[in-house]
């Protein structure tokens, strides 16, 4: 029997992060296309949330802050809040750590960054103590209901500052890749494999299982025994 008094939607996940908060009073979703599409249905703000398992300030932030009813309720009513584990998401924690970076000049973990409902950013911090979590929130929820526009401006701005750093591309419809396009990625790749103990071959060795999930189908779609060899013994070293 579930001794929890609360469970979110965090618990359907697979990452040791995301499962870490499944129990937080806080209404957690994934991130994807669902919680995206409840941001713009609801016209609310989104929380994304940002950080990894052995980060300290994470652990911190999450017991001063998410597991608490009182600031979890302030959450719940006024925003879309989106948990995601940084090693399992890479491309997502650039995104927002380069918006964060630009808003700030200064980033780390974890990484909050607030955004209107079409996920550009509009307010973005690091660890927040109880006190003045609340406080952000109150303020940008004050803002974004008497004046959403200015919002909306700002996010259009610093989402084009993202394009022109190369940060986040400008989507094209058109675009096809080939198989030669991801050979030559693969190849490149290959130069940072660590064969002795898998992963790359410098620090920080983080285990991101995208990037392996990537390269085992890529080994299989093109029967790449090599890249497959490399998966088998990251995932074995790991193992041990």
């Amino acid at each position: 029997m579930d001794s929890h008094k609360f469970t979110n939607s965090l618990i359907k996940e697979d990452s040791l992060y995301l499962l870490q908060h499944a129990h937080n009073p806080v209404n957690w979703l994934p991130w994807g296309e669902e919680a995206q599409k409840k941001a713009r249905n609801e016209n609310k703000l989104m929380l994304i949330s940002i950080g990894y398992s052995s980060c300290h300030w994470c652990h911190v932030m999450e017991k001063e802050c998410f597991e608490d009813e009182e600031v979890a309720e302030l959450m719940n009513e006024h925003f879309i809040c989106i948990k995601v584990d940084r090693e399992e998401r890479p491309d997502v924690d650039q995104i927002y750590m380069e918006a964060v970076q630009l808003m700030t000049r200064q980033g780390g973990w974890p990484l909050n960054c607030f955004t209107n409902p079409k996920g550009e950013p509009v307010f973005g911090g690091t660890y927040f103590p109880k006190n003045q979590w609340m406080n952000v929130m109150l303020q940008l929820t004050e803002i974004w209901k008497n004046e959403p526009e200015k919002f909306n401006d700002y996010g259009a701005k610093l989402k084009e500052g993202l394009q022109v750093n190369g940060i986040l591309p400008k989507i094209s419809l058109d675009e096809e890749w080939s198989i030669a396009t991801l050979n030559s990625c693969v190849n490149n790749w290959k130069d940072r494999f660590d064969k002795e103990r898998g992963g790359p071959n410098k620090a920080p060795k983080f285990p991101l299982p995208s990037n392996y999930a990537f390269l085992l189908r890529y080994s299989f779609a093109v029967n790449n025994e090599e890249v497959k060899e490399h998966v088998k013994l990251t995932l074995d070293r790991m193992a041990t």
